[in-house]
């Protein structure tokens, strides 16, 4: 069964409000072995809805249409689906008595266009509403189930989980089970990692692979298709073990974790502290740690030395480090992230200096960047950086790479 969903409602098309529903109802119908290859959003126009409807008719098994139900003028997805399929709309008697029912509880009048929300297409499956006036409906028409359900999220989420999901079961028979795997890599390029595992790509039936590139990381998307969850899980396993003998050593998580996420658990589960000394960052690589829970345990503070006055003054940094070598340098962030570990009295400092632009300074050109770590008694390393973008993003990417730098070593401690 593939699946369409077509959200009505100009606010959507407006951007006051995010179409939440099309995101909600695709994890959902994956969850049942349904595949949703389109998502369309139409106004509150009666003639442009039954235009994308007899589109969607010519490529989908499964329409599911979101928001239009209520009383007003505007509502009209009811009406427009009726006169598409050639159905009446008739009044359920459930779903009226349940509208009175609220008005007499809440002691308001209830208007005439109200008992509009009671209308239902002839002959469909009514989804009561548990969490608001309008039912939802499912019915099929010449091979094409057809499903509606009201627009606010806090009704169509409990209507499709409770009712709307059986209705699909009954009509789908026996399910094929969708799993899905989200392998993140940083520290190689989307090109790089497609080239290595390219045979991978091509080859792909099930499970298929799905690269995706954001802010210098990169995930692939393992998804597997069968009746029995226990084997589509082995399948992701077997397609996950041939990704990581390839390009194993830049894997660092799964699923919706971040480098600062990884690096937390890290360094909480070895019971190690850290302290930073931040130039080029401007205390992004701080921040990002103590906005997680059990910060405090680790993070014994951190230190932003924008100018030469307060790396000299506050860090000890040597003057003539700084006049000979400059502050963007190897030197600097090697004694930037030693003496803040002294400073702080912690068992790892780290160190950001560099260029984020838009213009070179000290002669070095922008996106040159040295990230500095001392790690208890061993020698202090710096790993230097060319990257480019703006601005904002080479100093996301620095914070980004200095977190992959210190699980990189502390990874090589346990090993």
């Amino acid at each position: 069964m593939n699946a369409e969903i077509i959200s009505v409602g100009s606010e959507l098309l407006l951007g006051q409000i995010a179409n939440t529903n099309a995101q909600f109802l695709s994890k959902q119908l994956a969850e049942l072995g349904i595949n949703v290859y389109y998502h369309t959003v139409v106004g509150d126009n009666s003639s442009r809805l039954e235009e994308a409807i007899k589109i969607s008719q010519s490529r989908s098994d499964l329409i599911i249409f979101t928001g239009g139900l209520g009383p007003t003028k505007d509502d009209l997805t009811k009406e427009t689906i009726a006169r598409v399929l050639g159905k009446k709309l008739v009044i359920d008697s459930d779903a009226l008595r349940s509208i009175e029912d609220f008005f007499k509880k809440t002691q308001r009048h209830m208007t005439e266009n109200n008992k509009k929300q009671a209308l239902v297409l002839e002959g469909s499956e009514v989804l009561r509403n548990d969490h608001g006036m309008a039912p939802g409906m499912g019915l099929k028409v010449e091979d094409i189930t057809y499903m509606l359900f009201p627009g606010p999220p806090k009704e169509l989420n409990p209507m499709f989980t409770t009712y709307g999901a059986s209705f699909l079961l009954k009509e789908i028979g026996e399910v094929e089970r969708i799993e899905s795997r989200v392998l993140r890599f940083f520290g190689i390029g989307e090109s790089q990692l497609e080239t290595e595992i390219e045979d991978l790509i091509d080859n792909q039936s099930n499970p298929t692979i799905a690269p995706l590139a954001n802010d210098g990381e990169v995930t692939l998307r393992l998804t597997a298709k069968h009746r029995s969850t226990e084997v589509a899980k082995r399948l992701l396993d077997d397609t996950e073990a041939l990704i990581v003998a390839r390009v194993g050593e830049f894997l660092y998580g799964y699923g919706s974790t971040t480098l600062v996420d990884e690096l937390m658990e890290k360094l909480t589960s070895a019971q190690l502290t850290i302290g930073s000394a931040e130039s080029l960052t401007g205390g992004l690589f701080t921040e990002g740690l103590t906005k997680l829970s059990g910060a405090s345990a680790v993070v014994k503070g951190g230190i932003v030395c924008y100018t030469n006055e307060s790396k000299e003054q506050v860090l000890q940094i040597n003057k003539a480090t700084l006049e000979t070598e400059g502050a963007v340098s190897e030197s600097t962030a090697a004694e930037l992230a030693s003496n803040v570990r002294k400073l702080l009295n912690t068992d790892i400092g780290i160190s950001f200096t560099g260029v984020a632009g838009p213009s070179e300074s000290e002669g070095k050109p922008v996106g040159t960047v040295y990230i500095g770590i001392s790690y208890l008694d061993q020698p202090t390393k710096v790993f230097s950086l060319r990257l480019a973008g703006t601005r904002q993003g080479i100093r996301i990417r620095t914070v980004k790479y200095g977190c992959h730098y210190l699980l990189k070593i502390l990874n090589e401690q346990n090993s």
